[in-house]
């Protein structure tokens, strides 16, 4: 493991290559609140958050960071920023009201206008489909544990292709489909709040699913060469043997490794479900909900695989360890505390994790690779009219140099989105945790580049990773 003080993620002076992406990364149901204007319908995030009990502060993605309304200035802020590429997302109950039928015309207008705004200031696009907003309807219905909710997602990516495809540059399918099914359907601490593991098993297959129904839709209906991919929070999870008492630490990897990444990795990439993940789930589901000719329909070909990256985590087997809810059937799994700085989140900090996982994907897979999310949410203090986030900015550095070392390694990485562009509605913690590098005030929706933001500009412009003061 890593720590604040290891050289191998100090080297300022590193250089990034001409023509890599430095970008910021955003979603759609964090920041851009005017959730009933212009015909948007609600999705599952409005119903959840609306719940009691639901989001840690009580408080909605209602008015989030008002960016609907305030969407040329931040863009003007990224401009400022030199960010080269923003990655959004698209709320699908904004351009297609309860997630089939009828496409709303001022839902598309506000992404057309987004996206003409980000060429106008020279700034790539770069469009997800699907971050956790799906319409309310479509749950209602049975939501991702019902397998035509995946071909109302290749719809609705058609009609949104066809209207932005012409200049969007990067379209990405699903956010973290990991999250989606299982913080989701198996844990019930994301919307829509579920707790049924084999529910999670069938959401997770018909997420699968709709990547590989849509895929060919953006290829038929964008007319600009898009690049297409899709985005995995994958797990970096390691053997916990050398604790005192541990045991089983390789086999423990595997359970959770199978659940956590392999689940969407084999049938996206390799066109297979793995058998010993099949073995590991038998007592839970029996994947009946898979037909004949699916995988053939998830193996599409894609031309980037996006990598959200910000912790690792340490296993090992344990007679009585109940596992976690977010990873069923690893009952007898124990996960060990990790050590050194936490973030406020209470994730370690560890860019050798993201170093690692760059390094197995390129290996596994041979793909160009983006980074798509990575940062870190740190209790910041408004101090003189600034926001001094120096340990914001000791752990992007750090991040950076892993990628760096990535490439050197020969990993095929084409870009870097940080998470995130600004404070917004962090899902069930609501707004008590901040990943930006621009403030929010909520109460005035004021925006104030922190000192990470500014240390991001000059990364942006100069290709450079400049110097930092190591914080312990």
């Amino acid at each position: 493991m890593s720590d604040p003080g290891d050289d191998r993620y100090h080297r300022p002076g590193t250089e990034f290559p001409d023509g890599f992406l430095f970008g910021t990364a955003t979603a759609s149901y964090q920041i851009e609140g005017a959730v009933r204007e212009d015909g948007r319908t609600p999705s599952i995030w409005d119903t959840f958050s609306h719940a009691p009990g639901r989001i840690e502060d009580g408080r909605t993605g209602d008015v989030a960071d008002d960016h609907y309304h305030r969407w040329e200035a931040d863009l003007d802020l990224m401009a400022e920023l030199g960010a080269g590429a923003y990655r959004f997302s698209i709320a699908w109950p904004r351009v297609q009201p309860g997630g089939s039928g009828r496409v709303n015309e001022a839902g598309l207008s506000f992404y057309s206008r987004l996206v003409d705004g980000l060429l106008a200031r020279g700034i790539q696009p770069w469009a997800t489909l699907y971050h956790w907003d799906l319409p309310q309807e479509l749950e209602d219905l049975g939501g991702w544990t019902n397998r035509d909710t995946a071909a109302r997602f290749a719809e609705y990516s058609a009609r949104t292709v066809e209207a932005l495809g012409d200049r969007v540059a990067g379209w990405i399918t699903l956010n973290e489909p990991w999250c989606s099914a299982f913080l989701g359907y198996a844990a019930g601490i994301h919307a829509p709040g579920r707790t049924d593991p084999a529910a999670s098993l069938a959401a997770a297959h018909h997420l699968n699913l709709a990547h590989g129904l849509a895929v060919p839709e953006i290829r038929r209906a964008a007319t600009n060469d898009p690049t297409v991919a899709v985005t995995l929070n994958l797990h970096v999870v390691r053997a916990a043997d050398g604790e005192p008492g541990g045991q089983g630490g390789d086999e423990a990897v595997r359970r959770v490794d199978a659940v956590g990444n392999r689940i969407f990795l084999d049938p996206m990439l390799h066109g297979r479900y793995p058998e010993d993940l099949l073995a590991d789930q038998r007592a839970v589901s029996d994947f009946g909900f898979v037909r004949p000719g699916d995988l053939e329909l998830i193996h599409q070909p894609i031309d980037l695989l996006g990598i959200n990256y910000y912790s690792t985590s340490r296993v090992r087997l344990a007679d009585g360890a109940p596992g976690s809810p977010v990873f069923p059937s690893t009952q007898g799994i124990e996960w060990l505390p990790e050590t050194g700085p936490l973030t406020a989140m209470g994730w370690n900090i560890d860019p050798s994790g993201l170093e690692e996982l760059l390094v197995r994907s390129h290996e596994e897979f041979g793909l160009p690779l983006a980074v798509t999310e990575n940062g870190a949410a740190f209790p910041d203090r408004v101090e003189d009219g600034a926001v001094h986030d120096d340990a914001r900015v000791a752990y992007l550095h750090r991040h950076f140099v892993a990628a760096h070392r990535a490439m050197e390694r020969g990993a095929d990485l084409r870009g870097f989105f940080v998470w995130s562009l600004l404070d917004n509605f962090e899902w069930s913690f609501g707004f008590t945790k901040r990943f930006g590098i621009v403030r929010v005030d909520y109460d005035t929706q004021n925006r104030l580049v922190k000192d990470s933001g500014r240390w991001f500009s000059e990364l942006a412009r100069t290709g450079r990773v400049g110097e930092y003061n190591v914080v312990e």
